[in-house]
């Protein structure tokens, strides 16, 4: 079984919500951990930890920031970290991948689904073999209890359902 590590350095996790639902925010998270374990060259089946903590949120914004960490969206005092844990990892065809797996917000426990593509593997100038992986997927903000809103003067809404997920991925296979 060999064992990879993110590489925070050269990866990123990003997210993208409608606001007045006419313009996206863009938001990252800066520190973050993830652990692939596989059997497979092609990591086929493999086993996928990731956790971020909310506290690293940045979306250019400080005041935004600070909001989306208190008790309205992710309160990170009571929980400080997002967690995704996976049940399944399979190729579908290509460089394609389905991820399936458990993600914890607020201590809401929802099953995703993600599309991955492997990006390939490469040895780096220090002898370090690393791999390439794109990650999205879209989630439900309020299915996790980030249930804030509020409603313009127009009576639009303010704060969309859907969060796009995008996350670029490199992987350091560890000796």
């Amino acid at each position: 079984m060999a064992t990879w590590l993110i590489d925070a350095a050269h990866s990123t996790i990003e997210f993208k919500i409608k606001y007045l639902l006419i313009s996206t925010v863009t938001g990252v998270f800066t520190k973050f951990d993830a652990k692939l374990e596989s059997e497979n060259d092609d990591f086929n089946g493999a086993k996928i930890s990731f956790s971020a903590e909310v506290n690293s949120i940045n979306t250019n914004n400080a005041e935004r920031d600070e909001h989306l960490k208190s008790e309205d969206f992710f309160s990170a005092t009571t929980f400080p970290r997002i967690t995704f844990r996976s049940l399944s990892f399979h190729k579908i065809g290509g460089t394609h991948y389905k991820l399936i797996g458990e993600m914890t917000i607020r201590n809401y426990l929802k099953v995703i689904e993600l599309d991955v593509d492997y990006g390939g593997k490469v040895t780096d100038s220090r002898g370090n073999t690393r791999a390439g992986f794109e990650i999205i997927g879209k989630i439900s903000r309020r299915a996790y209890g980030l249930l804030w809103d509020a409603v313009t003067e127009t009576g639009g809404i303010m704060v969309g359902d859907e969060v796009k997920l995008f996350l670029s991925v490199q992987m350091v296979k560890m000796l």
